[in-house]
């Protein structure tokens, strides 16, 4: 490859309609056309960004080190998805389906002529089985609250699952209509939020798709994922969003482990019964302001006078973010209508913002389910009780004089 820099913020000769123009909720993946990002052949570029999200900045690490060719093509052969998804009638519907591409796991079958006659077309979405375990698992199987079956969940507490990996995609003129802007002013700040790193945001007003250069997610099922979309099913849903220190680690400043144990717990019954369960878990670290920040606000609550408490929760949030949240529940419907989900039974989140925003997109929540009180570790009492006041779903709400008692451990305790 030449050493020569190819610029990608103006058209190049032959103009990067090579690849066809992107016909963003067609009634094929065919007629839609494939989603082009190939950093070796600019003039198929149809898209802004280029795959992998954030990883891509460790394959500009790896290439420049000497570490990968930078012409490497993937092989697909034997990578497509292990179940079936779709489609489903929300795939083609106007405005349903913004933030990821409904035909990303589809790629190497439907766009296989094209990949044969050398167009770098990559999937956004990958769909594989595993097993799960957790040790909440083996204490529900020892307390009676789930029973083995050798199906779905085995004597030993592993779970048999199948899951997805979706990178985001984002459809500019969908995305600035969900949030009700202009997309002039949306290019503008993803230009300029990210230093400048895509000028085609703001040169290319021909390019409306947006690989952008951040986590997607991972979603986890449990039972039979071809039952998706049958109104007969019944479907439980545990919408989790990242918290490395509980998730991981188990730090019990806040409820997300336990949280996600019960909604795991959930949806194992839920299969159990005929119906499917699923976790869908996005990376958004710290409510998508960032592990760094967490933390700064964690020692800001300990330290203030007064200590850590309810009522000035989401206060020292805003104090060192000057935002109390970025996850933008907004986009997060897109998932359920790719999957062609329509009502939920068992809704494993308190969150008024998740719930609001469901609502919205014509998703049906018919029951709410809290995390049971003995699940709340003492030190994350604080951040329950500030939630419940704000509006999470709850059976009771604290009154204003307990929000004002210190609940939290002193930071060094």
């Amino acid at each position: 490859m030449s050493d020569h820099i190819k610029l990608t913020s103006h058209p190049h000769s032959g103009s990067a309609t090579q690849a066809g123009q992107v016909h963003w909720g067609a009634s094929s993946a065919l007629a839609r056309g494939p989603l082009v990002a190939s950093l070796t052949q600019p003039a198929t570029r149809n898209v802004i960004g280029t795959h992998s999200g954030s990883y891509s900045v460790y394959r500009a690490l790896a290439v420049a080190s000497g570490h990968l060719d930078r012409e490497h093509r993937p092989d697909l052969t034997n990578t497509a998805p292990v179940a079936r998804i779709g489609p489903n009638p929300q795939w083609t519907e106007p405005g349903k389906i913004i933030s990821l591409d409904p035909w990303g796991h589809c790629v190497s079958e439907v766009f296989a002529e094209q990949i044969a006659a050398g167009l770098d077309v990559r999937p956004s979405i990958a769909i594989t089985k595993a097993h799960i375990n957790m040790p909440e698992l083996k204490d529900a199987i020892t307390a009676g609250r789930l029973k083995p079956d050798g199906d779905i969940l085995a004597e030993n507490g592993d779970v048999r699952v199948t899951k997805a990996a979706i990178d985001p995609v984002w459809y500019l003129p969908g995305v600035a209509e969900r949030f009700g802007i202009k997309e002039s002013a949306l290019r503008r700040a993803l230009f300029e939020q990210t230093g400048g790193m895509f000028p085609e945001l703001v040169t290319r007003n021909d390019l409306k798709v947006f690989l952008p250069p951040i986590g997607g997610m991972t979603l986890y099922f449990f039972g039979d994922v071809e039952k998706l979309g049958k109104p007969e099913t019944k479907v439980a849903c545990r919408l989790h969003d990242e918290c490395n220190g509980s998730d991981v680690f188990g730090s019990d400043i806040c409820t997300c482990r336990p949280y996600l144990a019960h909604g795991i717990e959930v949806c194992i019954e839920m299969a159990q019964r005929g119906g499917v369960g699923l976790v869908v878990y996005n990376r958004k670290e710290g409510r998508a302001l960032g592990e760094v920040t967490k933390f700064l606000v964690y020692n800001a609550r300990k330290r203030q006078v007064g200590g850590d408490r309810a009522e000035t929760y989401f206060a020292r949030t805003e104090c060192v973010a000057g935002v109390q949240d970025m996850r933008f529940q907004e986009l997060m419907p897109d998932v359920f209508h790719w999957l062609g989900i329509t009502r939920i039974d068992r809704w494993a989140s308190m969150s008024d913002m998740k719930h609001g925003a469901l609502v919205a997109q014509g998703i049906e929540v018919v029951e709410r389910v809290p995390i049971p009180d003995e699940l709340i570790p003492a030190d994350a009492k604080v951040e329950m009780d500030a939630k419940k006041a704000a509006g999470y779903f709850s059976e009771s709400v604290p009154e204003a004089a307990e929000l004002t008692l210190a609940k939290g451990r002193g930071l060094d305790e």
